[in-house]
C-alpha cells in the first residue's frame, strides 16, 4: 500500500461521478485499502474488484448491497464500528465516509454535504405524481424527519473531526461553509470517462441523438429532459438507473423516441458520448462532471444555469444554458445549441484545464502535508494519537 494512507468511500454500489473519483483516489495512492459500508460488484464499476475493499458488517446483507438507501438508518453506526488503521485517511464522501475514525489525520474530499439532511425537499423531488409516488415520498419524508436530528449531530461531529476539507466545486464549498462552518479548498475532479478506449455501438440508435447521463433520482430532473426531447421530436438516450426509472419509463412510452438504457459499460458510454449531438442536463448538481466528459469527445452541453455547471461549462464555448428546469426552456436551448457551429479545439482546451495530473498532484500534496504534520506532532507531548 501507499505508506500510511487509507481511503474511504460511502458505498461501492453505484456507477456515478463520485465512484469514478473514488477510483481516481485509488490510482493516486496505489495499494491503499479502501473502507466502505457496502459493495455490490454488479452495481458499480468493475475496477472496484481489484481494490483492497474493507466493508462493514452491513455488507453481509444482499438486500442492503442491492438497495443501499434502505440501509440509511444503519450506516452511521456501521461507520462508527469500522475503525481505520492509517496515518492519513482520504475520504470520498457524500454523507458517510467522512465519519470513519481511527486514522491519525483525516482529509475529506466532499462531493456534497448529505443532501437528505440539508436539501431534503430537493432530494425527495416533487410531491405531485402518481398515488404510489406520493405515498413513497410521504413515507421517505416521514423517515427522514425521524432520523434527521440524530444524523445531523453525527454528521456535524464527523465533519469537525476532519483535519482538511476539499470541495469538488464552489457550490460544495459554500454548502460546507453553511453546514459546518468549515472553509474548504476547491479541487475540481477531472473527467474520468475519456475517449481513449473501446467503443461499443448501441443497436438500433443512429448518431445525432440527444444524451442525458444521470442517476434516475427526482432532483436530476430527467423527466424534464424527456419532455423537452419529445417536444422537439428528437431522439434521446438516457444513461443511468435509480428509483425514478418506472415513472420515467411511463413518461417515455407516451410518445417520442426515448431510450432508457439503465447502467452501461464504459465501451457503450464512450460510443454514446461520441455519437451524441449534445448532452442535456437539467439537474441541480454540486459539480458538473458530465459536460466535461461530453466535452472530451468534442460534444457541446445544454445545461441548467445553476450549481456546478457554472464551474464546468463555458457559455458559448462548450455549451449553452437555460434558466430553469422547464421543458420549454430546455427545448429552446437544445435548438439553439444544435443551430451553432462548435469549435472542437476550444472545447478540448477547456476540458484540459480540468486534467487528471493537476488533480492527483494536489491530492498527493495535501496528504503529504498531513503525513509530515503528523510526524512532527508525534514528537510533541500528547501528539500523534489516533482519533477517538
Amino acid at each position: 500500500m501507499t505508506q500510511g494512507v487509507a481511503l474511504a468511500h460511502d458505498y461501492a454500489t453505484q456507477r456515478g461521478g463520485a465512484e469514478r473519483v473514488a477510483l481516481l483516489l485509488a490510482e493516486a495512492f496505489p495499494g491503499s485499502p479502501m473502507y466502505t459500508t457496502l459493495y455490490d460488484p454488479d452495481g458499480t464499476f468493475p475496477e472496484f474488484g481489484a481494490l483492497d475493499l474493507r466493508t462493514s458488517a452491513l455488507d453481509r446483507s444482499r438486500l442492503l448491497r442491492r438497495h443501499h438507501r434502505a440501509a440509511l438508518p444503519f450506516l452511521a453506526p456501521a461507520v462508527d464500528r469500522q475503525r481505520v488503521d492509517a496515518d492519513v485517511l482520504l475520504a470520498s464522501s457524500t454523507g458517510w465516509a467522512h465519519g470513519y475514525r481511527g486514522a491519525r489525520r483525516t482529509v475529506v474530499y466532499c462531493h456534497a454535504p448529505a443532501r437528505w439532511l440539508y436539501q431534503r425537499d430537493r432530494y425527495l423531488g416533487p410531491a405531485e405524481g402518481s398515488a404510489a409516488h406520493r405515498a413513497r415520498r410521504r413515507a421517505a419524508a416521514a423517515a427522514l424527519g425521524l432520523l434527521s436530528p440524530g444524523l445531523r449531530r453525527w454528521d456535524g461531529a464527523a465533519a469537525r473531526r476532519a483535519d482538511v476539507y476539499l470541495a469538488n466545486s464552489t457550490v460544495t464549498q459554500r454548502a460546507i461553509r453553511e453546514a459546518y462552518g468549515i472553509e474548504a479548498e476547491v479541487l475540481a475532479p477531472p473527467p474520468a470517462m475519456l475517449p481513449a478506449g473501446e467503443e461499443r455501438p448501441l443497436p438500433g440508435v443512429e448518431p445525432g441523438f440527444l444524451l442525458c447521463v444521470a442517476r434516475l433520482l427526482p432532483y436530476k430532473n430527467v423527466d424534464v429532459v424527456v419532455a423537452a426531447a419529445q417536444a422537439t421530436g428528437r431522439e434521446l438516450v438516457v444513461v443511468g438507473d435509480g428509483p425514478d426509472r418506472a415513472r420515467l419509463e411511463a413518461q417515455a412510452a407516451q410518445r417520442g423516441r426515448v431510450h432508457l438504457l439503465g447502467r452501461v459499460d464504459d465501451a457503450t458510454l464512450r460510443w454514446v458520448y461520441r455519437h451524441a449531438s449534445a448532452l442535456v442536463a437539467a439537474s441541480y448538481e454540486d459539480y458538473g462532471l458530465s459536460p466535461l466528459e461530453a466535452g472530451a469527445f468534442g460534444r457541446p452541453s445544454v445545461v441548467l444555469r445553476d450549481g456546478g455547471y457554472l464551474d464546468t461549462v463555458a457559455d458559448g464555448v462548450t455549451g449553452v444554458f437555460f434558466d430553469a428546469p422547464r421543458a420549454d426552456l430546455v427545448a429552446d436551448a437544445v435548438e439553439d445549441a444544435l443551430s451553432r457551429s462548435w469549435d472542437d479545439d476550444a472545447v478540448a482546451a477547456h476540458v484540459a484545464t480540468f486534467g487528471r495530473e493537476r488533480f492527483v498532484e494536489r491530492l498527493r500534496g495535501v496528504v503529504a502535508e498531513q503525513q509530515q504534520d503528523r510526524t512532527l506532532s508525534a514528537g510533541r507531548p500528547g501528539g500523534g494519537r489516533a482519533q477517538e
